[in-house]
Protein backbone atom coordinates (compact mmCIF):
# COMPACT_ATOMS: atom_id res chain seq x y z
CA UNK A 1 0.00 0.00 0.00
CA UNK A 2 1.65 3.47 -0.67
CA UNK A 3 2.40 6.25 1.83
CA UNK A 4 -0.43 8.78 1.43
CA UNK A 5 1.25 12.70 2.10
CA UNK A 6 -1.72 15.29 2.17
CA UNK A 7 -0.11 18.72 1.00
CA UNK A 8 -1.46 22.42 1.67
CA UNK A 9 -0.79 23.49 -1.40
CA UNK A 10 -1.68 26.66 -0.67
CA UNK A 11 0.77 27.24 2.04
CA UNK A 12 4.18 28.85 1.74
CA UNK A 13 5.38 32.06 0.34
CA UNK A 14 4.96 30.47 -3.24
CA UNK A 15 1.45 28.43 -3.30
CA UNK A 16 0.75 25.99 -5.75
CA UNK A 17 3.25 27.24 -7.85
CA UNK A 18 6.11 24.95 -6.06
CA UNK A 19 3.61 22.41 -4.09
CA UNK A 20 1.99 21.15 -6.91
CA UNK A 21 5.20 20.92 -9.44
CA UNK A 22 7.68 19.57 -6.62
CA UNK A 23 4.83 16.91 -5.70
CA UNK A 24 5.14 15.47 -8.85
CA UNK A 25 8.58 15.51 -8.91
CA UNK A 26 8.39 13.64 -6.01
CA UNK A 27 6.10 11.45 -6.99
CA UNK A 28 8.26 10.57 -10.01
CA UNK A 29 10.81 9.44 -8.32
CA UNK A 30 9.09 7.89 -5.45
CA UNK A 31 6.77 4.82 -6.92
CA UNK A 32 5.11 3.96 -3.58
CA UNK A 33 3.53 7.26 -2.73
CA UNK A 34 0.70 9.38 -3.50
CA UNK A 35 0.05 12.89 -2.94
CA UNK A 36 -3.48 14.77 -1.82
CA UNK A 37 -3.52 18.39 -2.35
CA UNK A 38 -5.69 20.16 -0.61
CA UNK A 39 -7.04 23.64 -1.47
CA UNK A 40 -9.57 25.39 -3.91
CA UNK A 41 -10.17 22.40 -5.85
CA UNK A 42 -10.99 24.38 -9.62
CA UNK A 43 -7.69 26.36 -8.98
CA UNK A 44 -6.05 23.78 -8.49
CA UNK A 45 -7.20 21.18 -11.18
CA UNK A 46 -6.43 24.20 -13.67
CA UNK A 47 -2.73 24.22 -12.70
CA UNK A 48 -2.35 20.84 -12.53
CA UNK A 49 -3.73 20.36 -16.16
CA UNK A 50 -0.82 22.71 -16.93
CA UNK A 51 1.78 20.87 -15.59
CA UNK A 52 3.59 17.63 -17.58
CA UNK A 53 4.15 14.61 -15.32
CA UNK A 54 4.22 10.93 -15.57
CA UNK A 55 3.32 10.17 -11.97
CA UNK A 56 -0.32 12.74 -12.14
CA UNK A 57 -2.44 9.41 -11.85
CA UNK A 58 -1.11 9.47 -8.08
CA UNK A 59 -1.76 13.05 -7.20
CA UNK A 60 -5.20 13.96 -6.16
CA UNK A 61 -6.95 17.12 -5.12
CA UNK A 62 -9.31 17.39 -2.20
CA UNK A 63 -11.12 20.71 -1.74
CA UNK A 64 -10.63 23.51 0.52
CA UNK A 65 -12.00 26.64 0.70
CA UNK A 66 -9.73 29.10 2.91
CA UNK A 67 -6.01 29.86 3.33
CA UNK A 68 -4.28 30.41 6.22
CA UNK A 69 -1.90 33.48 6.05
CA UNK A 70 1.48 33.77 6.56
CA UNK A 71 1.07 36.75 8.88
CA UNK A 72 -2.17 34.76 10.97
CA UNK A 73 -2.35 34.98 14.10
CA UNK A 74 -2.47 31.03 14.86
CA UNK A 75 -4.99 31.42 17.33
CA UNK A 76 -7.41 33.17 14.79
CA UNK A 77 -6.27 30.48 11.97
CA UNK A 78 -7.16 27.69 14.54
CA UNK A 79 -10.71 29.25 15.64
CA UNK A 80 -11.90 31.01 12.57
CA UNK A 81 -10.65 28.75 9.84
CA UNK A 82 -11.74 25.29 9.71
CA UNK A 83 -12.10 25.16 6.01
CA UNK A 84 -8.45 26.15 5.29
CA UNK A 85 -6.08 23.76 2.84
CA UNK A 86 -3.63 23.57 6.32
CA UNK A 87 -6.24 22.31 8.41
CA UNK A 88 -8.06 20.36 5.99
CA UNK A 89 -4.95 18.70 5.28
CA UNK A 90 -4.27 17.95 8.59
CA UNK A 91 -7.70 16.19 9.41
CA UNK A 92 -6.73 13.98 6.72
CA UNK A 93 -3.81 12.74 8.93
CA UNK A 94 -6.35 12.25 11.66
CA UNK A 95 -8.76 10.27 9.31
CA UNK A 96 -6.54 8.13 8.55
CA UNK A 97 -6.82 9.27 4.42
CA UNK A 98 -3.32 10.50 4.57
CA UNK A 99 -0.39 9.13 6.49
CA UNK A 100 1.37 12.39 6.90
CA UNK A 101 1.13 16.42 6.16
CA UNK A 102 3.71 18.16 4.92
CA UNK A 103 2.77 22.68 4.93
CA UNK A 104 5.03 25.64 3.98
CA UNK A 105 2.80 27.47 5.70
CA UNK A 106 2.17 29.80 8.81
CA UNK A 107 4.58 27.83 11.73
CA UNK A 108 2.44 28.95 14.53
CA UNK A 109 -0.46 28.11 13.56
CA UNK A 110 0.48 24.83 11.79
CA UNK A 111 1.65 23.78 15.27
CA UNK A 112 -1.52 25.15 17.25
CA UNK A 113 -4.10 23.22 14.18
CA UNK A 114 -1.55 19.92 14.55
CA UNK A 115 -1.89 19.76 18.47
CA UNK A 116 -5.32 20.40 18.42
CA UNK A 117 -6.41 18.34 15.64
CA UNK A 118 -4.02 15.36 16.49
CA UNK A 119 -3.23 16.02 20.21
CA UNK A 120 0.37 14.51 21.45
CA UNK A 121 1.61 11.19 21.96
CA UNK A 122 1.23 9.58 25.89
CA UNK A 123 4.15 10.53 27.64
CA UNK A 124 4.68 14.13 25.97
CA UNK A 125 3.85 17.48 26.92
CA UNK A 126 4.62 19.50 24.19
CA UNK A 127 5.92 18.79 20.48
CA UNK A 128 8.85 19.80 19.21
CA UNK A 129 10.34 20.97 15.82
CA UNK A 130 13.32 18.66 14.60
CA UNK A 131 15.52 19.06 11.92
CA UNK A 132 18.85 18.01 10.23
CA UNK A 133 21.70 20.19 10.22
CA UNK A 134 24.71 19.47 8.20
CA UNK A 135 27.95 18.50 9.88
CA UNK A 136 31.29 17.57 8.94
CA UNK A 137 30.12 13.35 8.83
CA UNK A 138 26.37 13.79 7.60
CA UNK A 139 23.88 15.57 9.75
CA UNK A 140 22.83 16.14 13.41
CA UNK A 141 18.77 16.01 14.35
CA UNK A 142 18.62 19.28 16.53
CA UNK A 143 15.14 19.71 18.61
CA UNK A 144 13.84 22.09 19.42
CA UNK A 145 14.20 24.31 16.96
CA UNK A 146 11.19 27.07 17.93
CA UNK A 147 8.15 25.26 19.18
CA UNK A 148 8.75 25.94 22.75
CA UNK A 149 10.78 28.96 24.38
CA UNK A 150 10.99 28.11 27.68
CA UNK A 151 11.05 24.03 28.48
CA UNK A 152 11.20 21.75 31.70
CA UNK A 153 14.14 19.50 32.37
CA UNK A 154 11.68 16.78 31.92
CA UNK A 155 10.30 18.05 28.42
CA UNK A 156 13.67 18.17 27.47
CA UNK A 157 14.67 14.93 28.41
CA UNK A 158 11.01 13.92 26.01
CA UNK A 159 12.70 15.99 23.21
CA UNK A 160 16.04 13.61 23.69
CA UNK A 161 13.40 10.04 23.70
CA UNK A 162 11.80 11.11 20.46
CA UNK A 163 14.84 12.62 18.31
CA UNK A 164 16.53 9.47 19.74
CA UNK A 165 13.40 7.20 18.15
CA UNK A 166 13.34 9.65 14.79
CA UNK A 167 17.47 8.85 14.11
CA UNK A 168 16.96 4.90 14.97
CA UNK A 169 14.14 4.80 12.96
CA UNK A 170 14.98 7.21 9.25
CA UNK A 171 18.56 6.61 9.86
CA UNK A 172 19.28 3.40 10.39
CA UNK A 173 21.24 4.08 14.09
CA UNK A 174 20.18 2.04 16.69
CA UNK A 175 21.35 4.30 19.61
CA UNK A 176 22.35 7.38 18.13
CA UNK A 177 24.33 9.65 20.87
CA UNK A 178 22.57 12.02 22.28
CA UNK A 179 24.00 15.75 23.68
CA UNK A 180 22.48 18.42 25.33
CA UNK A 181 23.75 22.09 24.11
CA UNK A 182 25.12 23.81 26.82
CA UNK A 183 27.91 26.97 27.18
CA UNK A 184 30.24 24.96 27.64
CA UNK A 185 31.19 21.20 28.08
CA UNK A 186 31.61 21.13 32.09
CA UNK A 187 29.10 19.51 33.89
CA UNK A 188 29.43 22.70 36.34
CA UNK A 189 28.35 25.17 33.08
CA UNK A 190 24.78 25.67 32.03
CA UNK A 191 21.78 26.96 34.28
CA UNK A 192 19.61 24.94 36.82
CA UNK A 193 17.77 23.77 33.95
CA UNK A 194 20.49 22.43 31.91
CA UNK A 195 21.66 20.81 34.79
CA UNK A 196 18.70 18.67 35.51
CA UNK A 197 18.11 17.88 32.42
CA UNK A 198 21.90 16.37 32.36
CA UNK A 199 20.69 14.04 35.50
CA UNK A 200 17.58 13.27 33.61
CA UNK A 201 19.91 12.03 30.59
CA UNK A 202 22.40 10.09 32.52
CA UNK A 203 19.75 7.96 33.83
CA UNK A 204 17.78 7.74 31.59
CA UNK A 205 19.17 4.49 29.55
CA UNK A 206 19.66 6.91 26.09
CA UNK A 207 22.81 6.79 24.48
CA UNK A 208 23.69 10.34 26.35
CA UNK A 209 26.94 11.77 25.45
CA UNK A 210 26.91 15.14 27.53
CA UNK A 211 27.18 18.62 27.38
CA UNK A 212 28.14 19.73 24.10
CA UNK A 213 28.79 23.57 22.50
CA UNK A 214 27.32 24.93 19.53
CA UNK A 215 30.83 24.18 17.39
CA UNK A 216 29.55 20.47 18.28
CA UNK A 217 26.95 20.70 15.85
CA UNK A 218 28.94 20.95 12.79
CA UNK A 219 31.87 18.87 13.80
CA UNK A 220 28.85 15.82 14.04
CA UNK A 221 30.12 15.00 17.98
CA UNK A 222 26.37 13.49 18.67
CA UNK A 223 23.75 12.01 16.47
CA UNK A 224 21.01 14.30 18.30
CA UNK A 225 21.47 17.70 20.31
CA UNK A 226 18.94 18.79 22.64
CA UNK A 227 17.93 22.29 23.67
CA UNK A 228 14.70 24.59 24.22
CA UNK A 229 13.11 26.48 21.14
CA UNK A 230 14.79 29.81 21.78
CA UNK A 231 18.37 28.74 21.75
CA UNK A 232 17.58 26.18 18.99
CA UNK A 233 15.87 28.61 16.73
CA UNK A 234 18.89 31.21 16.97
CA UNK A 235 21.39 28.62 16.00
CA UNK A 236 18.96 27.04 13.12
CA UNK A 237 18.19 30.88 11.66
CA UNK A 238 22.49 31.68 12.62
CA UNK A 239 23.53 28.67 10.70
CA UNK A 240 21.20 29.44 7.45
CA UNK A 241 22.52 32.96 7.40
CA UNK A 242 25.91 31.66 7.80
CA UNK A 243 25.84 29.23 4.66
CA UNK A 244 24.15 32.27 2.73
CA UNK A 245 27.07 34.94 3.49
CA UNK A 246 30.20 32.55 2.99
CA UNK A 247 28.69 31.05 -0.46
CA UNK A 248 28.18 35.18 -1.20
CA UNK A 249 31.41 36.17 0.13
CA UNK A 250 33.08 33.63 -2.37
CA UNK A 251 30.76 34.23 -5.40
CA UNK A 252 32.00 38.51 -4.80
CA UNK A 253 35.74 37.20 -4.79
CA UNK A 254 35.45 34.88 -7.31
CA UNK A 255 33.57 37.77 -9.97
CA UNK A 256 36.05 40.57 -8.58
CA UNK A 257 38.14 41.10 -11.96
CA UNK A 258 39.13 39.38 -15.24
CA UNK A 259 41.76 36.99 -13.22
CA UNK A 260 39.29 36.01 -10.35
CA UNK A 261 36.54 35.31 -13.21
CA UNK A 262 39.18 33.13 -15.04
CA UNK A 263 40.47 31.49 -11.60
CA UNK A 264 36.30 30.68 -10.91
CA UNK A 265 36.01 29.47 -14.28
CA UNK A 266 38.70 26.46 -13.50
CA UNK A 267 37.24 26.16 -9.49
CA UNK A 268 33.59 26.31 -11.20
CA UNK A 269 33.02 22.15 -9.89
CA UNK A 270 34.31 22.68 -6.62
CA UNK A 271 32.54 25.77 -5.96
CA UNK A 272 29.65 23.90 -7.11
CA UNK A 273 29.95 20.73 -5.22
CA UNK A 274 30.55 23.39 -2.24
CA UNK A 275 27.03 24.75 -2.69
CA UNK A 276 25.46 21.96 -2.92
CA UNK A 277 26.96 20.70 0.32
CA UNK A 278 25.95 23.56 2.63
CA UNK A 279 22.84 24.57 0.63
CA UNK A 280 19.78 24.72 3.19
CA UNK A 281 17.50 23.81 0.46
CA UNK A 282 18.65 20.03 0.85
CA UNK A 283 17.80 19.65 4.96
CA UNK A 284 14.56 21.48 4.01
CA UNK A 285 11.63 19.79 6.31
CA UNK A 286 11.46 20.04 9.83
CA UNK A 287 8.65 17.27 11.93
CA UNK A 288 6.52 18.62 13.91
CA UNK A 289 7.48 15.24 16.35
CA UNK A 290 5.85 13.87 19.69
CA UNK A 291 2.27 14.58 17.71
CA UNK A 292 -0.31 11.13 16.89
CA UNK A 293 0.72 11.65 13.24
CA UNK A 294 3.06 13.13 11.36
CA UNK A 295 3.49 16.82 10.37
CA UNK A 296 6.39 18.10 8.14
CA UNK A 297 6.83 22.14 8.19
CA UNK A 298 8.71 23.25 4.88
CA UNK A 299 10.24 26.72 4.81
CA UNK A 300 8.05 29.21 4.08
CA UNK A 301 10.13 30.42 1.50
CA UNK A 302 11.08 26.90 -0.08
CA UNK A 303 11.50 26.43 -4.02
CA UNK A 304 10.14 23.28 -5.60
CA UNK A 305 13.79 21.74 -4.82
CA UNK A 306 13.44 22.36 -1.35
CA UNK A 307 9.74 21.55 -1.12
CA UNK A 308 10.50 18.25 -2.64
CA UNK A 309 13.09 17.67 0.31
CA UNK A 310 10.48 17.70 2.50
CA UNK A 311 8.00 15.47 1.17
CA UNK A 312 11.14 13.05 1.51
CA UNK A 313 11.21 13.75 4.85
CA UNK A 314 7.41 12.95 5.11
CA UNK A 315 7.84 9.56 3.07
CA UNK A 316 10.62 8.77 5.00
CA UNK A 317 9.20 9.25 8.03
CA UNK A 318 6.14 7.17 7.22
CA UNK A 319 7.42 4.84 5.79
CA UNK A 320 9.92 3.46 8.79
CA UNK A 321 7.03 3.68 11.00
CA UNK A 322 8.61 6.90 13.70
CA UNK A 323 5.20 7.25 15.31
CA UNK A 324 5.26 3.33 16.36
CA UNK A 325 9.43 4.12 17.54
CA UNK A 326 8.94 6.85 19.75
CA UNK A 327 5.48 5.84 21.36
CA UNK A 328 7.73 2.51 22.34
CA UNK A 329 11.18 4.31 23.19
CA UNK A 330 8.48 6.76 25.73
CA UNK A 331 7.36 3.62 26.90
CA UNK A 332 10.67 1.64 27.98
CA UNK A 333 12.30 5.55 29.22
CA UNK A 334 9.98 6.66 31.03
CA UNK A 335 7.90 4.50 32.72
CA UNK A 336 8.63 2.71 35.78
CA UNK A 337 10.68 -0.91 35.11
CA UNK A 338 7.45 -3.22 36.43
CA UNK A 339 5.24 -0.98 33.79
CA UNK A 340 7.04 -1.13 30.93
CA UNK A 341 5.48 -3.25 28.12
CA UNK A 342 4.67 -2.89 24.96
CA UNK A 343 2.22 -0.06 23.84
CA UNK A 344 -0.88 -1.20 22.74
CA UNK A 345 -2.12 -0.35 19.28
CA UNK A 346 -4.49 2.41 20.52
CA UNK A 347 -1.44 3.92 22.57
CA UNK A 348 0.74 3.94 19.23
CA UNK A 349 -0.95 5.94 16.49
CA UNK A 350 -4.40 6.63 15.36
CA UNK A 351 -3.18 5.77 12.29
CA UNK A 352 -4.37 3.27 9.56
CA UNK A 353 -2.22 -0.18 9.09
CA UNK A 354 -0.12 1.21 6.15
CA UNK A 355 1.35 3.87 8.52
CA UNK A 356 2.98 0.92 10.39
CA UNK A 357 3.71 -1.05 7.71
CA UNK A 358 7.09 0.31 7.05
Amino acid sequence: MPVTIAVDAMGGDHGPAVTLRASLDFLEETADAAIIAVGPAQMLATRLAALRSTAKDRLSIHPASEVVEMSEAPALALRYKKDSSMRVAVNLVKAGTAHACVSAGNTGALMAISRFVLKTLPGIDRPAIASQLPNKKGVTMALDLGANVNCTPQQLLQFAIMGTALVAAVDGIERPTVGLLNIGEEDIKGNETVKETAELLKASGLNYYGNVEGTDIYKGTTDIVVCDGFVGNVALKTSEGLATMLYEFLKEEFTRNPLTKLAALVAYPVLRAFKQRIDPRRYNGATLIGLKGIVVKSHGGADVLAFRYALRKAYAEAANGVLDRIAQRLAATLAPPSAVSAPSPSAVSPLPAANAKA
